[in-house]
């Protein structure tokens, strides 16, 4: 088993060392110093361009005052115009957001040994930190010493820090994610095609906010009610919607743990879990099916978190591999719905006729399309930097089939 890793610095004239949590794989930094309530957010920004990490010692609602001032300055950074073409744009962007990523990932909180803070105004993120790290582990991390757990007061921090030692660090910037990813998770997010009912996302699993792509599935015609294979189900909403439809036995498949948690959960919480089974699998199970439904990452390019891995594809490896494998478990007569958003043609990262190329490559026919237009945000915000590929955005449904079946006149 790999050991986690581990970050190590300096405070009081003492060598310290925690574990290190980082979703988006950072790996440890290099330098840590102490930061505080008096730590003035020029120097904090300055430390963090350098590469600093600076671990706080404050209260905790001074570090998130202190993170959103960071912020205020990588934003006041004159930033260059972004090229006129549309994929450097978009490359260009992307490093902007890595870059400003980075810089906030600086600012460190500490925990102790069951995932609470040791500050002064702390939240209770146990819960939060629980459902994303795991159950927190029982060994103690070299040099630092092990107390029982006790309940944070509003002691001053040198008193609170000596009572619950500092077993991991977290970016506050990641801290705060968790906090609100849980958040969604109890309240969860309204689907009209299912009736209102809700879906809860756990932490690194795509949540269905945008519901075209779902309303899609809801809308187009079944070609068989007997049984349906749901690809990359994540939160099982796409499952649940089929079996509401009156699908009869759906098998939704996905091969992140969280993603099997979360489906599993919703399908029970929906009351279909007795039509859907949830397996572990990488793209299809076994056998073939008359309804196969998968909705891949849309973009082709380098996710930088777990939760990016719902949208970022890199060389479109889940996209070619549920094309290249639909054939071999299609029933005859079945179809399968592609369901992909145009994105990446608008930004020039996939064009129209290389998916075309893909589609008949794999031995199928695309039979009908359905589209839809974007209604999230996004969409309307002149301010965002791709702005105009998100305006000309649409989401569309593509059925395939065999390529032995004649598709209609003038179909795509």
């Amino acid at each position: 088993m790999n050991q986690p890793p581990v970050v190590h610095w300096t405070e009081a004239d003492q060598p310290r060392s925690a574990r290190w949590h980082s979703e988006n794989g950072s790996p440890p930094p290099r330098r840590v110093v102490i930061a505080d309530d008096r730590t003035r957010a020029n120097d904090a920004y300055k430390l963090a361009c350098e590469g600093t990490a600076l671990l706080w010692r404050g209260d905790f609602h001074n570090a998130r005052q202190l993170l959103t001032a960071m912020a205020r300055r990588i934003d006041r950074r004159p930033s260059k115009p972004l090229p006129a073409d549309a994929t450097q744009a978009f490359h260009v962007h992307r490093a902007a957001q890595n870059h400003r990523a980075r810089i906030l990932g600086m600012l460190l909180i500490p925990l102790d040994a069951s995932y609470a803070v040791p500050l002064h105004r702390a939240p209770d993120v146990r819960e939060a930190c629980t459902r994303a790290y795991g159950a927190p582990a029982q060994e103690s991390v070299p040099g630092e010493p092990t107390t029982p757990d006790a309940p944070i007061t509003d002691a001053d921090t040198a008193t609170a820090t000596d009572a619950h030692p500092t077993t991991s660090l977290v970016s506050l910037r990641e801290l705060l994610a968790l906090i609100g990813a849980n958040e969604w998770r109890k309240k969860g997010v309204e689907i009209p095609a299912l009736g209102g009912d809700r879906i809860h996302p756990h932490y690194g699993v795509f949540s269905p906010a945008r519901g075209e792509y779902v309303d899609l599935v809801a809308e187009a015609p079944l070609p068989s009610q007997d049984l349906a294979f749901d690809i990359g189900t994540g939160t099982g909403v796409l499952a649940s919607v089929l079996a509401r439809r009156g699908v009869r036995r759906v098998v939704a498949t996905d091969q992140d743990p969280r993603a099997l948690a979360c489906a599993r959960e919703n399908t029970e919480r929906l009351g279909v879990a007795d039509r859907v089974e949830v397996v572990e699998a990488d793209l299809f199970p076994s056998g073939r099916a008359p309804l196969i439904v998968c909705n891949p990452p849309w973009v082709p390019a380098k996710p930088t978190s777990p939760v990016e891995h719902a949208v970022y594809d890199p060389g479109n490896r889940m996209l070619h591999g549920f094309l290249n494998g639909l054939a071999d478990h299609l029933t005859e007569t079945g179809e399968g719905w592609l369901i992909l958003s145009d994105l990446a043609e608008h930004l020039g990262l996939r064009p129209r006729t290389e998916l075309l190329d893909s589609i008949a490559q794999a031995g199928l026919t695309v039979l009908g399309r359905l589209d839809i237009a974007p209604r999230h945000p996004r969409a309307r915000d002149t301010s965002d930097p791709l702005h105009v590929a998100r305006m000309a955005e649409v989401t569309s449904l593509w059925r395939l089939g065999l390529a032995h079946r004649a598709a209609p006149a003038g179909t795509p």
